[in-house]
């Protein structure tokens, strides 16, 4: 189940927020259930925000000394089909 966070659509004014939504809160809801519409303690409106997403770090290309060290086989290519060992 993914995680959605909300907040109050007016995190400012005490009268139409309780202090947990004013800061925000997250919630585990299955993908198909609506978004929330009122917090689920003090049932003011509440909006759903759009969070960053959470992406692996593209890492670098090995070299041909660290594909080496890791003990992979390099070859370069000699000819059409004909690879070498280097």
């Amino acid at each position: 189940m993914p995680i959605y966070e909300y907040v109050s659509e007016a995190p400012e004014d005490p009268e139409r927020s309780c202090r947990i939504c004013a800061r925000g809160f997250e919630l585990r809801r299955p993908v198909d259930r609506a978004p929330l519409e009122k917090c689920p303690l003090c049932k003011h409106p509440v909006k759903k925000v759009i969070s960053r997403v959470n992406t692996p770090k593209i890492a670098k290309p090995l070299s041909i000394s660290d594909a080496k060290a890791a003990g992979f086989t390099v070859l370069e290519r000699r000819d059409k089909g004909v690879y070498e060992k280097l």
